[in-house]
């Protein structure tokens, strides 16, 4: 793994001692450079932290270039709350490679190359069958992403420790909070560890000040949340609950593409509801995007069972080539528990394997939400965890024209073009369709 951190011409120290001391100096604002020699800087830093005032540390922001790190230690840490950006590789549109992947410090190399190199050979085997029945399906002037298409399919024969390059955006207190809690993380442990020792190296490079505060983390006392979610299982994949209505009024802050929506809140962020979902590593991935749709992700050891999604093309071509792969994945990763353990064994998983979350969503949120995933070029698999939701909102009597995807929403309010996609256009006019005629193939 290799990590490194972008600088800046202040120290995150410099910055939180300097905006504290602003608060109570009345003549002026105090700059990072009029603290840099403070002789009480140290001082002051110690205080604020250890009382947990803590909103002066989020003046300054790490930006980390991150490579060779796995898409499930991405997925349990780096993307598992609201308090970050990142802008990662997409395994939708860009090829993946077969020395991408993270063994388990504890499992046999020999064994574990030839497990990624068969599914690799799965995963390249189904790009070649599906891109000539999805090419047949395009229209005409997308016939040339059918290849892309095909692998945005095909993925989901990946293991999840495929490793992944990002930029990762945190504030300085999010840092120290991922030193804090990877020491109880239930997958992933080992590369955590990695990960943190990496952070820890450049956040002193950039500034010295931060050891205390870092050694201070370390010995916080964390634990990781014990979820129940048998209590909320039902028969449903998808499972909408404890609705709270309450109607609002779509305007030009919700079709514009800057969404102005999210700063003036309105009467949307009244409304809102809680979700059971079972959905795939790799849906929930992207899903964890959504950073105002917050979800509780218990450990997978606690929720483990042999379950997992099938993208509806695959379903109807390639079923029975589909089901010997991930069969093959399951025979592999359930041997591995045995050996190393659950929490190392988990790279075997594959993105199709399905997990149970429980959502929340305000209405404000789910609008947004709505937005990006009813577009028909949106992840097939969170298209239809979203259209399950708003169908199951219809029933209850919720607004639900309200949740609508972006042409639909500018072809209401009047603005042009109303598919802002440009050349991404997916060939449809949605907005004419009503929302019982939204229907996906590919």
């Amino acid at each position: 793994m290799r990590l490194k951190i972008l600088k800046t011409i202040y120290k995150p120290t410099d910055i939180a001692v300097g905006s504290a001391r602003s608060c109570y100096v009345g003549k002026k604002i105090i700059t990072p450079e009029e603290v840099q020699n403070w002789d009480k800087k140290g001082v002051l830093l110690d205080s604020i932290f250890k009382a947990g005032h803590h909103t002066t540390l989020q003046h300054y922001h790490f930006t980390i270039l991150i490579e060779g790190i796995s898409r499930h230690l991405i997925w349990r840490l780096l993307h598992s709350h609201l308090f970050y950006n990142s802008e990662q590789v997409s395994q939708r549109y860009a090829k993946m490679k077969i020395e991408n992947f993270y063994t388990p410090k504890n499992g046999n190399k020999d064994r574990w190359n030839n497990y990624y190199q068969k599914m690799f050979f799965y995963y390249e085997t189904f790009i070649e069958k599906l891109e000539p029945i999805i090419k047949e399906k395009l229209p005409k002037f997308q016939k040339g992403i059918a290849n892309k298409k095909a692998q945005e399919m095909a993925r989901y024969l990946l293991p999840v420790g495929m490793k992944a390059h990002l930029y990762h955006t945190i504030n300085v207190i999010t840092a120290l909070r991922y030193i804090n809690v990877a020491k109880v993380l239930p997958e992933a442990k080992e590369e955590a560890t990695e990960f943190i020792k990496l952070l820890e190296q450049e956040m002193l490079k950039i500034d010295e000040n931060l050891k205390p505060l870092i050694e201070f983390a370390k010995k916080e006392p964390v634990s990781f949340p014990d979820i129940d979610i048998k209590k909320f299982r039902t028969q449903k994949d998808i499972n909408v609950f404890d609705i709270i209505n309450y109607n609002f009024n779509l305007n030009e802050n919700y079709s514009g593409v800057l969404r102005a929506s999210n700063l003036f809140l309105d009467e949307s962020l009244l409304g809102g509801f809680n979700s059971y979902i079972q959905l795939s590593l790799s849906a929930d991935a992207q899903n964890q995007r959504h950073r105002r749709s917050p979800a509780i992700r218990p450990a997978l050891e606690k929720i483990y069972q042999k379950n997992f999604y099938t993208p509806p093309i695959i379903e109807k071509y390639l079923k029975k080539e589909y089901n010997e792969a991930i069969e093959y994945s399951y025979q592999f990763f359930e041997k591995e528990v045995e050996e190393i353990g659950f929490g190392e064994a988990v790279y075997a998983l594959t993105n199709a394997h399905k997990i149970e979350i429980l959502e929340k969503d305000d209405f404000n949120e789910f609008a947004h939400k709505a937005q990006m995933r009813l577009c028909y070029n949106a992840q097939q698999e969170i298209f239809d965890i979203v259209y399950s939701q708003i169908q199951q909102l219809k029933k209850k009597n919720i607004d639900y024209k309200n949740f609508l995807p972006p042409c639909a929403i500018r072809y209401k309010t009047g603005i042009k073009p109303y598919c802002p996609e440009g050349e991404r256009f997916c060939g449809v006019k949605v907005w004419k369709l009503n929302f019982d005629e939204y229907k996906r193939e590919i």
